[in-house]
Order: structure tokens, then sequence, then C-alpha cells
């Protein structure tokens, strides 16, 4: 397990916005006693259609121990079946994320076999809706260190990511590899002044681009952990500022946001709010901030 989701799972342990153009006031908790229950459940992604929902739970019963990936499919408008992913192992697997396109499911895992820690993994979607083997990405993007929250880009061949092995500002910062007709490789630094001497991650482009939503742990490899924004002027993402949410406060614990493929002007968020509750950590749903940053930032 991360040091970062070590600290977090303790603390969570020891612990008993824009209106959107489908009614969302501020914000909804996600899935009631399916999605978000009494366990920890963080970092979830719907599918482009609207009709899966996949999601990383700890400590959740009917798993395969430690962290799991889970999901659900939509039935009468709500979620129902939930059960773990065959994917999972007696390690970790957490940060799922579907591909907009439907293609792929993007997660990481310490199982054996890696390039070492946390790597990067992706399975394909198969045409019966189940998902295929786990590939790790390589060692053009996993390294020795820990490889976190892998997000495909707006544009083909586009990677975002976390890690602490590429080099950086020091913790967790936040790249994008590029896939070369093989594999992903050649990561870079977000661009701007993103990157700190704390972690970063959990990121997603949102408006092709124009902005960008991300996790930051004020104190390095541990909770509090909070959302922020920021706008692209043209050739880096310019100072962020917090999401304007209102359990997204500097004591709190707010991360891993994520578009919904199918609702564009929706956001995921995993937290704690003071309500609605289900556990320990819930997922919740919030309008997507507003983008005013211009283009440049993916070039």
């Amino acid at each position: 397990m991360s040091p970062f989701l070590a600290g977090l799972s303790s603390s969570l342990l020891l612990a008993s916005s824009t209106a959107g153009a489908q009614g969302l006031s501020e914000y909804g908790i996600e899935g009631m006693h399916v999605v978000s229950t009494a366990a920890a459940e963080g970092h979830a992604s719907v599918s482009a259609d609207g009709q899966r929902i996949v999601w990383g739970a700890v400590g959740r019963d009917g798993g395969a121990g430690g962290m799991d990936l889970w999901q659900a499919t939509l039935r009468e408008g709500r979620w129902q079946d939930a059960r773990p992913l065959d994917l999972n192992t007696a390690a970790n697997e957490f940060d799922p994320m579907l591909s907009p396109d439907g293609r792929w499911l993007y997660f990481y895992s310490n199982r054996e076999g890696g390039q070492g820690g946390d790597d990067l993994y992706r399975a394909a979607l198969l045409e019966d809706g189940d998902f295929g083997p786990a590939a790790n990405l390589g060692a053009g993007v996993n390294t020795a260190g820990d490889e976190w929250a892998p997000m495909p880009g707006p544009q083909d061949g586009q990677l975002l990511f976390a890690s602490d092995g590429h080099g950086g500002e020091g913790g967790h910062d936040l790249f994008v590899a590029h896939w070369d007709g093989q594999r992903f490789g050649a990561p870079t630094p977000v661009a701007g002044a993103i990157n700190t001497a704390v972690d970063e991650f959990d990121a997603a482009w949102i408006a092709g681009g124009a902005a960008l939503v991300f996790a930051r742990s004020d104190a390095a490899n541990e909770a509090p952990v909070r959302v922020f924004v920021a706008q692209c002027d043209g050739s880096g993402y310019a100072e962020a500022v917090p999401l304007d949410l209102s359990f997204n406060s500097p004591e709190g614990t707010t991360f891993a946001p994520a578009p919904d493929w199918s609702k564009p002007g929706e956001l995921l968020v995993s937290g704690i709010a003071r309500a609605p509750r289900a556990g320990k950590l819930d997922i919740y749903r919030t309008g997507t901030p507003r983008a005013t940053g211009i283009a440049g930032c993916l070039d």
C-alpha cells in the first residue's frame, strides 16, 4: 500500500460548484449502500454510455483482500448489483479509470511481476462486458517507486498519471506519457507550476485540457488532502485554487476528481462530507468546475 493511502486508511479507520444541468444543488452521494457503503470507497469512474461504474474499495466484504476494484450497473435509474472484479488479487488494486472510448480499464496494483511498488496496468473491455487480463504498462511508465491514478487524455496517445519515481519537484508529481504505437513512455512533467515538494496526484483534464483538476496533500504522504483546479494560460497550468465544494476544506479529506464520461457537466470526487454519509469514505457527485483556460497545455 502506498504511504499516502496507508496514512489515509488509518485516519479513516479512526474516524467513526456549481449547480449542474442535471439538478445538483451542490453535491450528492453516489449509490448509497451500493457504491458508497460502510467501507471506505474512493476513486470512481463512469463509462461513456453511463451504464457502468467502477471504483476502489478498502475493507469491503467480498473482495480479494487489501484494496479491491468493484463495479455496479445501472438498472431502473439506480446503481445495482455491486460486485468485485475478477481482476482483483490478494495484493492492492485501486485508482480505476475507464477510458472515454470504452476500450480500457486502467488502474494501479502492487501485485507480483511489476517494476516495483505500485505499477500502472490496463485491461481490455471485452464484447461480453467482462474485462480481459491485466497488462502491466511497462518500464516506460512504471518505476521502482509508486505510480498512481492513470487518466487517459483528451488527445489520442496520452496518459496522465502520478509518480514518485521519475524525478520531479518532490513527493508524487504529475506526468504525461505518450503512446508510441506499442507502449506508453517518454513521460514529461505536466506543463506549468503544478508540481511541488508535496504530493500531487489524482489528476484529470477537463474541457479538452483547458483546465486541470487534481489532488494535493499539504503534508507529504498523509492527510489532509484537497482537490484543486488550475487553468491553462496557453503554455502551462497557472496557480491552482481549491475546488469550490463545501467539504473540500484545508482540514478535510477530498481527492480523486474524475469526469463522468456520460455527463460532461458532472464530476465524481471522493471524500468525507458531513451529510449524507454512508461510511468511512464515500463517493460524491458535484458539478464540473468552469474551465476559463485556453488551449496549449497539451502540446
